[in-house]
């Protein structure tokens, strides 16, 4: 605050021994020892720095008091320990037309008298404000007034003439302690300020940067959407009539309430509004205004905040750049969050770890994953080392399986390597990904050679990691390898799936073998699975189609409507459309 504050209250007597390195008695200055401060009392008052140097010590009499001798100097200090009484004693002795007396006397008496002035302050008035040497004080009963009748009133339109019914002696300080009071409801508050700088209370009062700032602050607090937009309505009508007085601080500030009540549009106005104001835009401006926009999921606007952001280099603190990340991914932005990391990289500012192994998985794992997004995420990789990269497993796996999926295979095996000989350790699920990859592209020698290592590491293969082999073998219909893997498969584990089975079922009906599909149908009991309608009713239609053999066919469903289970019409249809075609076929060559 550009003021001074002076409390005015009673003046305490100064202490007894102010003028203790005096050699004259008490009776040669009678009432002086308990009326004359010291010269530290005076000190802490400014406005006796008169008496002080008229009196206490005059420049201009110095001679008249010490000796001219450099040995015989004397300072403040010593005066007021006493250390020189004798010099002074002798001094008055030499010139008997000085009386010392007198001179503390007078001195006191303007002393004083510039105190009592100060004390006969009104009790309902304090001075408060010295502004371009110009003092105002503020009115105790009319601020209790003025705020009293703004608690009470409710959107009354009758507010501005009860205030000027009120006669305010208004000032920049007055202004400010009624929009700094807690409680008072912020429609009140601008509704106050609109009539303060306003014409019809006589003698308007000028808006300053304070008074405007003290009001976006109180309003700001509240999270009203009418009265957000009323205030943000008068910053924009003072911003075009006298912008000095808006500061990018209160634009910040409003862009972080619209942002709060879920208004993104709102905020990115109030964004676009820093160049028409002549306002600098900082890196909260811009972490603001993405905020408002992600909140409200209008992502093509937060692609450009994002680039103008990039450009002027002004990136916020580290925390709020991995938020912005996160809301990044989330909004499928991944290359504009890599951007944004590498920005924040480059200016060390390192974003918290969990928004980094956001976006890791996000290009891996992202609607538009592709080729390029996902080698990013292998560079990121390198950022992690010693105790970060063995706990890092589940962004090394992530980056494993984008590989995976965009068929670089080559790379998916040196980063397990490279797990292998630095960390993390590679679990099953590493080791499947890269399986599963390999025998869906057909290349069954690597998908067998990656097993044997995950073997040789002391894991056991998995179900899903035999499944996923065995349907690579029957996809290219070799089916003797495949059963080799279900032997392999039935040694280790006492419990297969029904995924397993109908991978070698399926196979054995492309080639149409049905005579071992159907055996494994009878088999998938003993390895805990259980056959339901699905796997009979599409080995009844490869029967049906194929082999025509509607016998099989009526085998098969006497076996369901023994174990319980029902044949859907479609598929009972079928079958006796196929016995019919048959039977008719013979009738013509009889």
């Amino acid at each position: 605050m550009w003021r001074s504050r002076v409390i005015a209250g009673r003046v305490r007597s100064a202490p007894t021994n102010a003028i203790r390195g005096f050699s004259h008695s008490k009776s040669d200055f009678p009432q002086l020892h308990s009326q004359v401060p010291n010269p530290q009392t005076l000190a802490s008052y400014p406005h006796l720095e008169n008496f002080r140097s008229k009196y206490l010590f005059p420049q201009s009499n110095a001679t008249r008091f010490f000796s001219s001798s450099s040995t015989d100097s004397i300072t403040d200090a010593e005066v007021s320990t006493g250390n020189n009484s004798d010099v002074i004693g002798a001094e008055n002795e030499n010139n008997d037309s000085f009386s010392i007396g007198e001179m503390w006397k007078d001195g006191i008496d303007e002393a004083n008298s510039v105190l009592e002035m100060d004390a006969s302050d009104s009790e309902n008035k304090e001075s408060v404000e010295v502004v371009n040497n110009e003092t105002h004080e503020i009115d105790i009963d009319e601020l209790h007034r003025v705020l009293s009748l703004l608690k009470i009133t409710d959107g009354d339109s009758s507010l501005g003439s009860k205030l000027d019914d009120m006669n305010l002696n208004l000032s920049e300080e007055f202004v400010v302690r009624v929009l700094e009071t807690p409680h008072v409801p912020g429609e009140n508050l601008i509704a106050f300020f609109k009539w303060a700088t306003g014409v019809n209370n006589g003698e308007a009062f000028s808006v300053t940067t304070r008074s405007l700032d003290s009001l976006v602050r109180a309003v700001c607090t509240e999270l009203k959407k009418k009265v957000s937009y009323s205030l943000w309505d008068l910053v924009k009508e003072l911003g075009v009539k006298e912008n000095s007085v808006v500061t990018t601080e209160m634009l910040n500030s409003l862009i972080s309430l619209f942002s709060r009540l879920g208004k993104g549009m709102a905020g990115f106005e109030v964004f676009n509004k820093f160049e028409d104001f002549s306002r600098a835009t900082n890196a909260d401006s811009y972490y603001f205004t993405i905020e408002a926009l992600c909140r409200r999921s209008i992502f093509d606007r937060v692609g450009l905040v994002c680039e103008k952001m990039l450009t002027e280099n002004k990136l916020p603190e580290a925390t709020k750049i991995g938020t912005i990340i996160s809301y990044l991914c989330k909004a499928g932005m991944v290359k504009e969050a890599h951007s944004l990391y590498l920005s924040a990289k480059e200016k060390q500012r390192f974003p918290p770890q969990p928004s980094v192994n956001f976006l890791i998985t996000s290009l891996c794992d992202g609607k538009k994953v592709d080729s390029d997004s996902v080698h990013l995420a292998l560079k990121m990789l390198d950022d992690f080392n010693g105790e970060k990269q063995k706990r890092a497993i589940k962004q090394f796996s992530c980056v494993i399986q984008g590989l995976c999926r965009v068929n670089d295979f080559e790379g998916a095996k040196t980063l397990l390597s490279k797990m292998i000989d630095e960390g993390p350790p590679p679990g099953n699920a590493v080791f499947n990904s890269i399986i599963n990859g390999l025998s869906k592209s057909g290349n069954m020698e690597e998908a067998i050679k990656t097993m044997r290592v995950m073997e040789s590491r002391g894991l056991k293969p998995d179900v899903f990691a035999y499944s996923v082999i065995m349907s690579g073998y029957a996809k290219g219909g070799e089916m003797g390898e495949a059963e080799k893997m279900l032997v392999e498969a039935k040694r280790i584990h006492c419990k297969l799936t029904p995924v397993t089975y109908h991978i070698m079922i399926r196979g054995y009906c492309k080639i149409e073998k049905f005579e071992k599909a159907v055996k494994l149908l009878n088999e998938m009991e003993r390895y805990g699975v259980r056959a339901n309608n699905d796997e009979y009713s599409k080995l009844i239609q490869s029967v049906c189609l194929k082999a025509v053999d509607w016998r099989m066919a009526e085998k098969l469903t006497d076996e369901m409507e023994k174990k319980g289970l029902c044949l859907n019409g479609i598929t009972k249809s079928l079958v006796t459309a196929v016995k019919e075609l048959e039977e008719e076929a013979e009738k013509e060559v009889l």
